[in-house]
């Protein structure tokens, strides 16, 4: 009778040990690869930094582009919960807007909040693509996402009819795209020192003036 019991509250055990070493890996991940940079970054030291065996950190994470990209992920989402951010408040709250206007500005408000933690990351990735084939990998697959983003975000924008005439979705898209780069918060905040605030509202002066009528 209480052998069906046990098992299951091993399991539940293990699985819950599972995602405190997965949150553990990736806060100490997070911190060497702001810390020292990617490719001084050794997976030997997040391990000891997390408390964890080496081999844990690969059972986790094929390799160390792979445990960056989870590094990006959680950063941006703001948790390591399997909700997609398609699925998340914010997306809902802009696709609800229907004034163009304000679903940049919404959009906005919500990137300059995240932009000083994901735009380092992001960086990160972009220069260890440049040595680092598997980096390279995700900085591909990051620039890609981003674009698909922008591809939704300017087909919702298109829907209020409040674009500016002879724009198309693939136009909005890629301005949009730009735009959201991080290259802008590394010139912007990282070299000349702005603050998150003046950002975001050159990004939406920027953007608004470039797509809507």
């Amino acid at each position: 009778m209480d052998g069906p019991v046990k098992r299951r509250y091993d399991t539940s055990r293990r699985q819950e040990q599972a995602r405190e070493n997965r949150r553990r890996i990736l806060a100490a991940a997070s911190a060497l690869f702001r810390e020292k940079g990617y490719a001084a970054t050794a997976v030997p030291e997040v391990a000891k930094a997390a408390g964890v065996a080496v081999q844990t950190v690969y059972k986790a994470f094929a390799n160390k582009a792979t445990l960056l990209k989870a590094v990006f992920d959680v950063t941006v989402a703001g948790d390591d919960e399997d909700v997609p951010i398609a699925g998340r408040d914010f997306i809902a709250e802009i696709r609800a807007e229907p004034k163009a206007v304000r679903k940049i500005e919404l959009y906005l408000d919500h990137l300059v909040g995240i932009a000083p933690a994901v735009s380092p990351v992001q960086l990160l990735a972009r220069d260890a693509a440049a040595a680092d084939p598997a980096a390279a990998q995700v900085w591909a697959q990051m620039r890609q996402e981003m674009l698909m983003a922008m591809t939704y975000f300017s087909a919702e924008l298109l829907e209020t009819g409040q674009v500016k005439p002879g724009l198309s979705a693939d136009d909005v898209r890629d301005i949009l795209w730009t735009y959201h780069g991080p290259e802008q918060y590394e010139l912007l905040c990282l070299e000349r020192g702005w603050s998150p605030e003046r950002y975001g509202k050159f990004l939406r002066d920027a953007m608004v003036a470039a797509v809507l009528a």
